[in-house]
């Protein structure tokens, strides 16, 4: 079982703190080398499959940190090099949300997460094969 003291839960929810944080700062220092970083280089690939998945939230009505949550988690699912598995990915993205938004906010990653995973043609896989969108 998963816990808050675990490394990488920590380091996601300083990741989704940053990517916040950056929603607001667009003149906050990023190290290039962060997962921030790498993220960011992502984003407008990120962003085209939220618009896809959750085609009646445009993204500017789409809470900040749902918002970076999303971004986070589509790129471990897509991008990031050493894939864990897209449950783990999930899971861990609905727990964020839960612990940093609002009420709905768990389930509309989850559901969100989840198209994406299904049109990606992946549930029988324990990650996702890198796509490069």
């Amino acid at each position: 079982m998963k816990r808050k003291s675990d490394p990488r839960h920590k380091m996601r929810v300083q990741t989704v703190k940053a990517l916040f944080e950056k929603n607001f700062r667009s003149n906050l220092k990023i190290a290039k080398t962060s997962m921030v970083a790498k993220i960011i280089t992502k984003q407008k690939a990120i962003d085209k499959l939220i618009t896809q998945h959750a085609p009646t939230w445009p993204l500017n009505q789409i809470a900040p940190i749902d918002l970076a949550t999303l971004r986070l988690a589509i790129f471990e699912l897509l991008f990031k090099k050493n894939k864990e598995p897209y449950k783990v990915v999930i899971d861990e993205a609905v727990e964020i949300a839960k612990q940093y938004g609002s009420e709905a906010s768990g389930s509309f990653v989850n559901g969100v997460l989840g198209s994406i995973v299904k049109s990606k043609s992946i549930m029988g896989t324990k990650s996702i094969k890198s796509t490069t969108s």
